[in-house]
């Protein structure tokens, strides 16, 4: 592998990096601005926008014809989400989460799990199954809506604290739109240097394109899911650093493999090793949050531990086997 392909992954990284934070800076001034609460804005635009890089590689890779990196970053970022940032943040301290909506989004997040395993059972997301998960998406935004006035007033401040409108500088509406049109550009762009640099990688490697999506595709595009949630566990926003993850894990499922699955010209193709270990993985990493927040405990450092252990094993695994 060259320097050129090499500076076009880490230069794609990085557009990719500052493209999702600059959509996310100018839309959540939007939806202040709009008197959307901050509990609806931390839910839905924060978790959904540090997703963005996923979905511009993905759907990029998709449209290119390079479907094992748009699944490989899906399952991949998924599991890192689950084993690596939720471990990490447990270490940090320990995640005892009030949030009442993480008591819905835990089990939608593995029954959503099991129905894109479902789906790929056949060696494929088709158009119609993408359309299904897309919309699934729309659903799942009116359910955080709706849900959010119920939140108890703990939590309701911490997310106030984190993205109150003391918190959005007062700007020109017109500066808000130039974040976010500056941010899409700068994550079309990135997208596609990052996809380009990944598969000349692959190749250079000798490992396919599932395993180079699934390991440095998926934890690049997790970047902003790191800092968001680490971030908020150091500041003891245990909520925000655990709805962030479970949010993101969702967008991923229902937007971004949807609408790369809706866009690509055949579908996007399922590889039978996806198909009987890595999306069997990232289920087992999704199901693992159910005995956790669903019996109102805590994920503790030891317990943080052995989830960054398991993510160890995997990557190991998936080294071995590249």
């Amino acid at each position: 592998m060259d320097l050129t392909s090499l500076g076009l992954l880490v230069a794609g990284l990085a557009l990719l990096t500052f493209g999702g934070e600059w959509l996310v800076r100018g839309a959540s001034r939007l939806a202040a601005t709009a008197g959307l609460s901050p509990l609806v804005i931390g839910l839905t635009i924060v978790a959904f926008g540090t997703s963005a890089p996923e979905m511009a590689t993905s759907v990029s890779a998709a449209l290119a014809g390079n479907g094992d990196i748009a699944l490989g970053n899906v399952v991949g970022s998924n599991s890192f989400n689950v084993l690596f940032i939720l471990g990490a943040s447990a270490l940090i301290t320990p995640l005892v989460v009030q949030q009442q909506l993480i008591k819905i989004d835990v089990p939608l997040m593995v029954a959503v799990s099991g129905l894109a395993w479902w789906m790929a059972r056949d060696g494929s997301i088709d158009r119609i199954e993408g359309l299904l998960l897309a919309g699934g998406l729309l659903v799942y935004v009116v359910l955080c809506i709706a849900t959010a006035k119920k939140e108890p007033a703990a939590v309701q401040a911490e997310y106030a604290q984190e993205f109150g409108t003391e918190k959005q500088k007062r700007v020109p509406l017109w500066k808000d739109f130039v974040f976010i049109v500056a941010g899409l550009g700068l994550l079309v762009l990135g997208s596609r240097w990052f996809v380009d640099g990944a598969v000349v990688m692959a190749k250079a490697l000798g490992a396919s394109e599932l395993v180079i999506g699934l390991t440095i595709v998926a934890a690049g595009t997790s970047l902003p899911e790191v800092a968001t949630s680490l971030i908020a566990a150091y500041r003891g926003e245990r909520d925000i650093a655990v709805g962030n993850v479970v949010g993101s894990n969702l967008f991923n499922l229902l937007g971004v493999l949807g609408i790369s699955g809706a866009v690509a010209p055949s579908g996007v193709p399922v590889a039978a090793a996806a198909l009987s270990f890595d999306i069997p993985v990232m289920f087992a990493a999704a199901a693992l949050c159910l005995p956790i927040f669903l019996t109102g405990s805590r994920i503790s450092r030891s317990e943080g531990f052995v989830l960054l252990a398991g993510y160890a094993a995997y990557l190991g695994w998936l080294i071995a086997h590249a």
